[in-house]
């Protein structure tokens, strides 16, 4: 664009020039130019982007929603916009003359112009998102740019043909075929909830705005190395973005590593391949899935940051485990190829061969995702049944979409593994151990904590420690026996609080001067 064909903005004094900028920026001067959450952003191509040639590497959208600070300010208006201020000059005669000199705002301006937060002329960015998402009214967002309805910016990872909103009957069976029997038909399951919960997962980013729910966090695990949980997850991380982080064992760094990552354009966030029998129990993590507004410190300042909670959150490793109210905030999809070299089967016979080079390849990203959207699309035409009876705390109505969206495609298992979820919380294991253990030893008499501690002491038997609780007592999270005080803190955050059939029950000694427990049977 020439000099001649760019918009015109006249600046003069320093006040008269913070106003027009104003006015004309709020008027739409700059194209790609959003307002989010009160200030002004623009979207960018990313230079020197690579396409992800490897399932485990990060795979960013292609654009990004870059903050406009003044050096960025002035860069805009010098591309998009002729700024002018008019002075007096002497003409070749010598006479005075009105001329136009081009300029650029001074820094100070330009802060005062991008000062404020109210741009009421400006549409509102709510996030950018790497492919086609159902909207609330039952429609797909599928044509690339910003979408009015609903204040996203479709930035699509591949260029995929427009999906009809009545597929046919044809479409539909080609799709769940070639889902079903070529792209997920050689991972060794563990059991039909396993690859449903999968497939919910995988549709889950088209389905989040339309569900307006939560989303659990789901863990991908295996009883072997080489059984497939990198490739599940790049499914869904290939197709709207991903973002690969190493998991932080202490609450500290992984609250940091969230905070940073919610920074970025992805849909998928990932901790890949754990250390194997990782227990997963962080009041951080149960916290995030639970929100759908995450508030932080921003790093490196004093302010605090509201970014919305829009991604699945994914943890990858060989038998994993859960603890604290992780459990009931999971999806697990678990693999078991029950053979002793998982990577040594003959891939020549599976339905895609070496699938997980295939799923970097974009032209077979656009393939899942095309059939995905086709078998979405099929289940609004009906109506987007939904399931009754399935509960799953802040989760139901994610829960009850996709076991709708299943069961109208006939895929059976869907959290039907919730069980399984629960034996493997490392938390509730240890617990209902420790109560079974207390209350075959002194019923439901009830205890101080200084006398239950008393009775974990090592007993003598032929010169020889003997541990009278075999293990069982609870321990801290040093893996100590806590003190008397120690205890009493945990029995009475544990008051109340079943784990299986057994309780613990809180009270005063008769003389109603010391805290004493006991243990309930849910048989008593």
């Amino acid at each position: 664009m020439t000099d001649t064909e760019k918009p015109r903005v006249q600046v003069g004094t320093g006040p008269e020039t913070i106003r027009v900028i104003k006015a004309a920026l709020a008027s739409g001067l700059l194209p790609d130019t959003y307002v989010s959450d009160g200030a002004l952003v623009h979207m960018e191509t990313v230079s020197g982007g690579l396409p992800s040639v490897a399932a485990d590497e990060d795979s960013p959208l292609p654009v990004s929603a870059s903050p406009i600070n003044p050096a960025v300010l002035a860069a805009l208006l010098a591309e998009h916009a002729y700024v002018y201020r008019l002075k007096t000059r002497k003409s070749d005669t010598g006479d005075p003359e009105i001329v136009e000199d081009e300029v650029t705002p001074p820094r100070d301006t330009l802060s005062s112009v991008l000062a404020g937060k109210t741009w009421p002329k400006l549409a509102p960015l709510r996030g950018i998102i790497g492919a086609p998402v159902l909207r609330r009214d039952g429609t797909l967002l599928q044509r690339p740019g910003y979408d009015p309805a609903t204040g996203l910016y479709l930035a699509s990872k591949v260029a995929l043909p427009t999906v009809p909103d009545e597929p046919t009957p044809q479409q539909v069976a080609d799709a769940r075929t070639f889902l079903l029997d070529r792209f997920l038909s050689d991972f060794p399951w563990a059991g039909p909830a396993d690859r449903a919960n999968y497939i919910a997962l995988l549709a889950t980013p088209i389905l989040r705005h339309f569900t307006r729910s939560l989303t659990p966090f789901a863990l991908i695990d295996a009883t072997m190395p080489s059984s497939g949980k990198t490739i599940l997850t790049a499914g869904p991380g290939m197709l709207y973005g991903q973002r690969i982080i190493p998991w932080a064992y202490a609450d500290e760094e992984l609250r940091k590593s969230i905070t940073a990552v919610l920074a970025e354009q992805v849909g998928v966030v990932i901790w890949d391949n754990l250390a194997e029998g990782t227990v997963i129990d962080s009041a951080i993590l149960a916290q995030l899935v639970t929100t759908g507004v995450w508030s932080d410190r921003q790093l490196g300042a004093s302010r605090t940051l509201a970014t919305v909670n829009d991604r699945l959150w994914m943890a990858t490793g060989n038998n994993l485990q859960v603890g604290g109210d992780m459990a009931s905030r999971t999806v697990r999809v678990h693999l078991d190829p029950n053979m002793p070299r998982p990577e040594q089967r003959d891939q020549s016979r599976f339905g895609i061969p070496h699938l997980d080079q295939w799923i970097t390849v974009p032209r077979n990203q656009l393939t899942v995702l095309w059939h995905l959207l086709v078998l979405v699309l099929d289940w609004t035409r009906q109506g987007a049944p939904r399931v009754g009876g399935v509960s799953m705390r802040q989760f139901t109505p994610w829960a009850q979409h996709l076991g709708g969206f299943l069961a109208h495609h006939g895929i059976d298992g869907f959290l039907t593994n919730a069980a399984t979820v629960r034996d493997i919380d490392e938390d509730e294991t240890r617990w209902r151990a420790f109560l079974a253990t207390w209350h075959e030893r002194h019923g439901s008499t009830p205890l101080t904590a200084a006398e239950l501690r008393k009775d974990a002491e090592p007993v003598q038997i032929g010169g020889v420690d003997h541990d009278p609780w075999d293990g069982q007592f609870i321990v801290t999270g040093a893996g100590r026996l806590p003190n008397p005080l120690q205890l009493g803190r945990l029995l009475t955050g544990q008051a109340g609080r079943w784990r299986g059939t057994y309780v613990v029950r809180a009270g005063k000694s008769d003389r109603g001067d010391r805290s004493v427990f006991r243990v309930e049977h849910g048989s008593e």
